[in-house]
């Protein structure tokens, strides 16, 4: 096998294929070109995949101290990510109006940290 829950190699095609079943259905994920690949898409559709930790974020930035939490996805206090904003970044203090948009974490933070 491949060592991975759902995932066999296709001995015609030598790709790599996932599948789950569901009520005793089986339910097609596709072909991938690794295992780990069809893995991945195995564990998206039963709910347990879990996406790589974001990249280390900065403490300090323009001579101030950045708030980091590791409960907030963006990795700052303060910071919340809206993707279908143009600027992808918003910063608020709790209880306040929003500090704006920003087009990066870091200022995000850079604006709560003011």
């Amino acid at each position: 096998g491949t060592g991975y829950k759902g995932v066999t190699k296709d001995p015609r095609s030598g790709r790599y294929a996932a599948e789950l079943y569901e009520g005793g259905k089986r339910r097609w994920l596709g072909y991938f070109d690794t295992p780990l690949e069809a893995a991945v898409a195995y564990a998206r559709a039963v709910g347990e995949y879990q996406p790589p930790a974001p990249p280390t974020v900065a403490t300090e930035a323009e001579g101030l101290r950045l708030h980091l939490s590791s409960a907030a996805g963006t990795g700052y206090k303060g910071v919340a990510k809206n993707p279908s904003n143009r600027l992808p970044y918003h910063a608020r203090l709790s209880g306040k109006p929003s500090l704006g948009s920003f087009g990066t974490a870091v200022e995000a933070a850079v604006a709560y940290a003011e």
